[in-house]
């Protein structure tokens, strides 16, 4: 059984889920209320994933809360991947690939990033096609532009701290 947390945020409302190992969802939209979580650690990683949330939004690297993502070897892969990509900053399907030591796999990327459980804090907004045109996005392009615009217009600040 896993806890639920409604967080509202400047694009709307979104689900958090967490289990006792972590966080497993950040959904765009109400998808059912909040739910005490059945334990305490499962209530903690709300907690930790709703300041990681308040850190973001207020244009602040967010501390990652304790993850608990399920997927393939190559999907937990790419989502390590795109939590790499630095704040304010886009990379590519392709270069992401190559930098996975898959290159050519740039639609396998697209496909992992596509069901990255963990929104926002799991930036799959950073990505982009080639030439830096937007493609879809689980909360619409409208959304990831943003946050792509939220991140560059607090990067010049968090790189001279």
């Amino acid at each position: 059984m896993t806890a639920r947390l409604r967080y509202r945020s400047p694009i709307g409302i979104l689900g958090v889920e967490a289990t006792d190992a972590g966080v497993v969802g950040v959904t765009f939209g109400d998808r059912g209320g909040s739910r005490p979580g059945p334990s305490a650690q499962a209530r903690a990683h709300l907690d930790a994933a709703g300041a990681a949330l308040d850190a973001y939004f207020a244009g602040r690297p967010p501390v990652l809360p304790a993850l608990d993502l399920r997927g393939t070897p190559f999907q937990r892969a790419v989502w390590a991947a795109l939590v790499e990509i630095p704040w304010g900053e886009t990379r590519g399907y392709g270069e992401l690939a190559a930098r996975l030591g898959r290159p050519g796999a740039a639609r396998a990327v697209g496909g992992a990033n596509h069901e990255n459980p963990v929104a926002v804090l799991v930036p799959c907004h950073r990505v982009v096609q080639a030439g830096g045109r937007l493609a879809g996005y689980a909360g619409g392009l409208d959304v990831k532009r943003w946050l792509l615009a939220h991140e560059a217009a607090h990067a010049p600040l968090l790189r001279l701290a």
